[in-house]
């Protein structure tokens, strides 16, 4: 199933049918699983595993080097799970030894022209939309969606369930089960046509959307707002994820709309 214009390392090992197309270079200590396609002219650098039944399509890159001056050539990984699709010239670097990999997780769709950077981790069930682009460390939990031509700053966490409208910026983490749009990015509501898709019930995404009132709308800062919900409101599984989030946010959590920040105004 390997065509013979494709270079394939005599140490790669590629399960017996998976199809790698023409013009395709596969270094050694590459390891993909069975049922995966690799399309023509994609790159596949040593150290990158591939699972199962993934789609790796044309001019892709997996596994070089990171974009980082403090890569010292120590030894890396790129790691991708199963039922994943890459899209048209996506680029996923390798770690550094800040974390030894970077992580797409299971059932993900990067689309064309996005770009994962050193040390990120993406959850399952992702989406990056087109030209999404991903500096180092970032972290992207299960299920989330982020829109095309968006900027994700290092380090930054993004929440799972949450939605991030196209051309977002961000800069601060985005909390769980959320929609985040504008400029600067802000709290835009709770995600729940997202979650209705994934089998939340009515009463879960009431309480979703009463932890984030008192976060966003009651006029409160962060630890205030936090003491409230914690003593008020019922505990919950998705209340205390949001707690849990916010509480070990390391970069701090992106604010609620305030018009006059829109118009530039102090």
């Amino acid at each position: 199933m390997i065509h013979p214009l494709a270079y394939v390392h005599k140490d790669a090992k590629i399960a017996e049918n998976v199809v790698v197309e023409p013009f395709t270079t596969i270094e050694s200590d590459v390891v993909i699983g069975s049922g995966t396609w690799i399309g023509p002219n994609v790159n596949i650098f040593a150290g990158t595993r591939i699972g199962e039944n993934c789609k790796v399509f044309p001019g892709a890159v997996i596994g070089a080097i990171p974009q980082d001056l403090k890569y010292q050539g120590e030894y890396t990984t790129v790691e991708i799970g199963n039922n994943t699709t890459i899209r048209e010239c996506v680029t996923i670097n390798k770690g550094t030894k800040a974390s030894n990999k970077t992580v797409v997780g299971n059932n993900c769709l990067i689309m064309a022209y996005a770009h994962i950077a050193h040390d990120c981790v993406i959850g399952n069930n992702c989406i990056l939309a087109n030209v999404t682009t991903l500096a180092g460390h970032v972290t992207i939990h299960d299920f989330a969606i982020i829109g095309g031509l968006s900027a994700i700053h290092q380090f930054v966490h993004i929440g799972a369930h949450t939605m991030l409208s196209g051309g977002s910026l961000v800069g601060k983490d985005v909390p769980p089960f959320v929609k985040a749009a504008r400029v600067p990015l802000v709290f835009a509501g709770v995600n729940s046509i997202g979650l209705k898709r994934r089998g939340f019930s009515n009463e879960q995404i009431s309480n979703i959307q009463e932890v984030y009132r008192h976060f966003y709308l009651k006029g409160q800062n962060v630890s205030q707002s936090l003491d409230y919900i914690e003593t008020n409101l019922p505990e919950s599984k998705e209340r205390d994820e949001i707690l849990f989030f916010i509480k070990n946010s390391p970069r701090g959590i992106m604010r609620g709309y305030c018009p006059e920040a829109e118009n530039g105004e102090e």
